[in-house]
């Protein structure tokens, strides 16, 4: 009963975020102007923002932000988070803690901190949900999930911009770029594309992603083809596609099942597959390539390594 729960709730998940895609802000739409200003004046979403001089508290409502937010050495100054972020290094503990979805706004209202940072998977179905928080003088920034290493590094500028911290977010974009183009240059000498499939949802209910997310950037970025790649978006993926597709590397990053490789490996009709004879079946994860920050570069460097040992082996 509790996997089923699990279960259903990841493809909740999966569904608000793929309708979180084609959301365009949080708040209400602004110009796109940035202003004279040294800090922002207009988040990602598009929406106005006033960014205090001073920010000694906030709350994040995503663990991308989270993340983002800690390893910009603002960890001490989170007073909240959302209930995706528990467990993270770098966070405070007995704090409160927030649906990720659906926040409790009488209790952010009471907290009343200095910058709120928010995705557009938080009340999505609501155009501009934080309004009261605004009217209070909080600082309310919304940063949409990004759907390319070039928007996730632009974020992570904006989050530094926020906080008064270009110089490290530009550190830490630049660390996260060699780390990539240390990956493409090898990949241009690999002239035998390997097909994958990857997996971020298992059977009965799988999951996976074509062009127009990172992941697939990353897939191709290394020097491989996504079998899905043909299609857009977030993807609900039938068992007969894989199988016709017949990838050479299956790559999963659940984690919500004992031992995701090997259900695959196990799976009735899956053992003609070209990636289950030759066990080219691999755990990438999870966290590192569910979230779009500056750790997606740990999940690209597992898929490079999974996928062409040859020539991204250690």
């Amino acid at each position: 009963m509790n996997k089923q729960k699990q279960q259903k709730k990841l493809i909740s998940l999966l569904i608000i975020l793929a309708m979180a895609l084609g959301l365009a802000a949080c708040g209400a739409n602004a110009p796109s102007a940035s202003g004279s200003g040294t800090l922002p004046t207009v988040d990602p979403s598009g929406a106005e923002i006033i960014v205090p001089e001073e920010i000694d508290s906030i709350v994040v409502m995503a663990p991308s932000i989270a993340e983002t937010v800690v390893a910009l050495g603002y960890g001490d100054k989170i007073i909240a988070y959302d209930i995706s972020s528990m467990g993270l290094e770098g966070l405070p503990e007995n704090v409160p803690v927030f649906d990720l979805v659906e926040p409790d706004m009488e209790q952010l209202v009471s907290l009343k901190p200095d910058l709120l940072l928010v995705t557009n998977l938080s009340l999505y179905d609501e155009s501009n949900p934080y309004q009261q928080l605004i009217d209070l003088g909080v600082c309310v920034a919304c940063i949409p999930s990004s759907d390319s290493i070039a928007d996730i590094q632009s974020d992570i500028a904006f989050i530094a911009a926020v906080l008064g911290e270009s110089k490290k977010g530009d550190a830490l974009i630049a660390q996260m770029q060699v780390e990539i183009d240390e990956i493409v240059a090898i990949a241009q000498g690999i002239t035998e594309k390997k097909t994958v499939y990857f997996e971020i949802s298992a059977a009965p209910y799988m999951y996976s992603f074509g062009k127009g997310v990172f992941l697939n950037e990353m897939i191709e970025l290394i020097g491989a083809e996504n079998i899905l790649a043909g299609e857009e978006g977030w993807l609900s993926v039938s068992e007969e596609s894989v199988v016709a597709a017949n990838p050479d590397v299956i790559l999963t990053n659940v984690n919500y099942i004992d031992n995701p490789t090997q259900e695959i490996m196990e799976r009735s009709g899956w053992d003609a597959l070209a990636a289950v004879q030759n066990g080219d079946v691999y755990y990438i994860d999870n966290m590192a390539s569910s979230l779009p920050n500056q750790n997606v570069v740990k999940a690209m460097r597992q898929m490079a390594e999974a996928i062409y040992p040859e020539y991204y082996g250690k």
